[in-house]
C-alpha cells in the first residue's frame, strides 16, 4: 500500500504510550495516541485506523468499552487488547467484542512489532475481502439492472418473444407472446411445444430434432384466429452455446393481420379495376372489328355511330383512369395542393354553370342559399371544384325529371356547413352503407341507364378526409338524398 498504516494507541501510561509511538513511527507507521478511554473512543470512532492497541485497565473507561465502541463504528479496524492483568473472562469478553488478539505487558519491541505486523496483514485481508464483496455486490446489482433493462425492453416490444431450451422448455417469454398465442398462464421450465400451433412446433422441432446444429432461421405465417382476425409471422432462430452446441430456439411472433387485410383489399381492388377496364375496352374493340371487317359492308352512317359509341366508351375509360390516378395520389399524399382563399359563392356558381347543360336537360330547378358575408374558404380550388362537381353531378344524374336540388351553405364557429339535397331516387339502407366504397354503384331499375365509374364519391370522401372534414348522408329510397358536408374554417 502506498499510504502509511495508521495506528491508534489508547493507554493511560504516558511512558508506554510515547515509547510505542516512537517505535512504530521508526518502522514507518503513522501513529496517534489517546491518554484515556474517552479520547480513545473519540479518535477511534471518527477516524479510520488500520490498527488500534487498547489498554484493558484505564481510570475513566474500561478497555472493553473502548473496544466495543470502536468496533461498532469501524468494524474493519483490527483491535488489540494490551494488559498485564489478562484473565480468562476478559479474554472471552474481548474476543466476543471483536478483539483480534492480546498483547501481554510487559513486551519487547520485537514482540510488539511482530504483533502489529500480524495485525496489519489481517487488516489487509479484511480490506481485500471487503473490496471483493463490494465488487461482487456491484456485479450482482449490475446483473440485476441488466436483467431489469432486458425485461423492460422485451416487454415493450409489440412482437411476441418466446425462448425455449434444447428440450422444449420455456426459459423466457413476454406477455405479447402469451396474448397472441392466447395462452393464459405459463411457468418457466414448463414444456411449451404442446401449447404452440402445429406450424410453430414443426419449425422449432427442426432445430431440436436435428443431429447437427442448424444456423438458418425459419419463417412461417400462421392464421391464429379464423376469418382473418389474427395473422402472425413467426420467425424461429437458433441460440447457440459458445462451444457450438444448441442451447435453444428463440421464437419471434409479429402481428401481420393488417398487412394481410391490405393484401386482400389490394387483390380485390385489382380485380375490380380489371373488371371495370375490361368492359369498355371489349366494347370498343368489338365496334372497331365490325368497322374493319370488309365482309360486313357497314354503311357510312353505321360506322359513324359505332365510332361515336366507341368515343363515349373511351371517354368513360379515360375518366376512370384519371379517377384511379387521383385516388392513388391521395393515398401516397403526392397530389400537389395550392391553398388559397376561395369565394364560396363564386365556386358554386362556376360549378353549376359547368353542369348547366345536364341541369336543363332534366328540367331541374337549383336553389342556392348562401349565408350572407360568408368568409372565404381556405382550400385548393381544383379539389373543392372536383368535390362539388362529383356530388352535384350525382344529384343531377340520379334526380327525377323536373326535380329540385337545394343547396344550403352556412358556418358555425369551426366549420363551413354545406347541405346538398335532391329529389332523386334515394338509397336503401344497404346502399347507403356502401356508398363511398371504390367502384360501388347502386344497381336497380332506376339506375340502369346512368353511367359512371363508381369512384366519384370515393374521391369526394378522400378529399374531405384530407381536410379533416366530415361527410354524412341522409337518404330515403324513392324520395331523395341529402349530403351534409363539414369543412374546417
Amino acid at each position: 500500500m502506498n499510504k502509511k498504516p495508521k495506528i491508534l494507541i489508547v493507554d493511560d501510561e504516558k511512558g508506554l504510550r510515547l515509547g510505542t509511538k516512537r517505535l512504530l513511527e521508526s518502522e514507518g507507521y503513522y501513529v496517534e495516541t489517546a491518554e484515556n478511554g474517552t479520547i480513545g473512543i473519540q479518535l477511534g470512532t471518527k477516524k479510520d485506523f488500520d490498527i488500534a492497541v487498547i489498554d484493558l485497565k484505564m481510570p475513566d473507561i474500561d478497555g472493553t468499552a473502548v473496544l466495543k465502541a470502536i468496533k461498532e463504528a469501524k468494524p474493519n479496524t483490527v483491535c488489540f487488547i494490551a494488559t498485564a492483568y489478562a484473565s480468562y473472562d476478559s479474554a472471552v469478553e474481548s474476543t466476543r467484542l471483536g478483539a483480534y488478539s492480546y498483547i501481554p505487558k510487559p513486551f519487547t519491541p520485537d514482540e510488539f512489532i511482530h504483533e502489529i505486523e500480524k495485525g496489519y496483514k489481517q487488516r489487509l485481508l479484511i480490506l481485500e475481502a471487503e473490496k471483493l464483496k463490494q465488487e461482487r455486490e456491484e456485479r450482482m446489482l449490475e446483473l440485476a439492472n441488466e436483467k431489469s433493462r432486458l425485461n423492460t425492453i422485451i416487454e415493450s416490444i409489440t412482437s411476441g418473444v418466446l425462448v425455449v431450451n434444447s428440450t422444449g422448455e420455456i426459459v423466457y417469454y413476454n406477455h405479447a407472446a402469451l396474448n397472441k398465442l392466447d395462452i393464459e398462464e405459463i411457468s418457466l421450465g414448463e414444456y411449451i411445444l404442446d401449447k404452440l400451433p402445429d406450424e410453430i412446433t414443426e419449425s422449432v422441432n427442426k432445430y431440436l430434432k436435428s443431429d447437427q446444429v442448424i444456423y438458418n432461421s425459419y419463417t412461417v405465417e400462421v392464421e391464429l384466429k379464423t376469418h382473418r382476425e389474427l395473422f402472425v409471422d413467426v420467425t424461429c432462430s437458433p441460440v447457440v452455446h459458445p462451444d457450438g452446441s444448441l442451447a435453444g430456439v428463440v421464437i419471434v411472433i409479429k402481428n401481420i393481420t393488417e398487412f394481410k387485410k391490405i393484401e386482400l383489399l389490394k387483390s380485390q381492388f385489382v380485380s375490380m379495376v380489371a373488371h371495370e377496364l375490361k368492359t369498355p375496352i371489349a366494347a370498343v374493340q368489338g365496334f372497331l372489328k365490325i368497322i374493319l371487317d370488309d365482309q360486313l359492308n357497314i354503311d357510312r352512317e353505321k360506322q359513324k355511330e359505332y365510332l361515336q359509341r366507341s368515343t363515349v366508351r373511351l371517354e368513360g375509360l379515360l375518366t376512370l383512369v384519371n379517377d384511379l390516378l387521383d385516388i392513388s395520389r391521395m393515398e401516397i399524399k403526392s397530389k400537389k395542393r395550392d391553398i388559397e382563399e376561395l369565394d364560396v359563392k363564386e365556386i358554386f356558381d362556376s360549378t353549376l354553370q359547368f353542369l348547366e347543360i345536364e341541369i336543363k336537360k332534366k328540367g331541374i330547378i337549383v336553389e342556392l342559399n348562401i349565408e350572407e358575408e360568408i368568409p372565404p374558404l381556405k382550400a385548393d380550388q381544383n379539389e373543392i371544384t372536383r368535390l362539388l362537381t362529383n356530388i352535384l353531378s350525382n344529384a343531377i344524374k340520379y334526380n327525377k325529371s323536373n326535380g329540385t336540388i337545394n343547396i344550403e351553405v352556412q358556418t358555425n364557429n369551426n366549420y363551413f356547413l354545406i347541405d346538398i339535397a335532391d329529389t332523386g331516387i334515394g338509397l336503401t339502407p344497404e346502399e347507403k352503407e356502401k356508398l363511398f366504397l371504390e367502384f360501388y354503384r347502386a344497381k336497380n331499375e332506376n339506375t340502369r341507364n346512368v353511367s359512371g365509374t363508381g369512384l366519384g364519391l370515393t374521391i369526394v370522401k378522400r378529399i374531405i378526409d384530407s381536410y379533416h372534414g366530415k361527410i354524412t348522408v341522409d337518404s330515403t329510397y324513392g324520395e331523395g338524398t341529402i349530403f351534409k358536408i363539414q369543412l374546417p374554417k
